[in-house]
């Protein structure tokens, strides 16, 4: 197995980047990761014209969160290991009705995330 020299990234994921054919996709692997979930956050639907990524994912809405005033909002999710390559991967495929934040998560863990832009 390849080494790299780049430090492990946590990202979270509420959405399409837990389907196995998107991690393949963008990744070149199946990604391990653990149930988490975002607290403040609610999950909403943005409608995605981009055509690489409708190819990807198969789904015409990907869900997609942002900052809830109820206090007992949380978005279940994936926590996933990855390496700073595979971040500039998911950064990619994400469309630009998101943009990416730190969270701390429900576990005490701090993961970037895709959030409403």
């Amino acid at each position: 197995m390849e080494h790299s020299t780049s430090f492990p990234v946590l990202l979270f994921s509420y959405g399409t980047l837990q389907d196995k054919a998107v991690q393949l996709a963008n990744f070149g692997r199946e990604l391990v990761g653990q149930q988490d979930a975002m607290l403040g956050y609610s999950q909403s639907w943005v409608e995605i014209t981009d055509p690489e990524v409708l190819a990807t994912s198969g789904k015409t809405h990907h869900p997609i969160v942002a900052p809830s005033t109820e206090k007992a909002a949380s978005v279940e999710g994936m926590v996933f290991q990855i390496n700073e390559q595979e971040l500039a991967a998911a950064d990619a495929y994400e469309v630009s009705d998101y943009k990416r934040v730190s969270v701390a998560l429900a576990s005490g863990l701090t993961a970037w995330v895709y959030v409403q832009a």
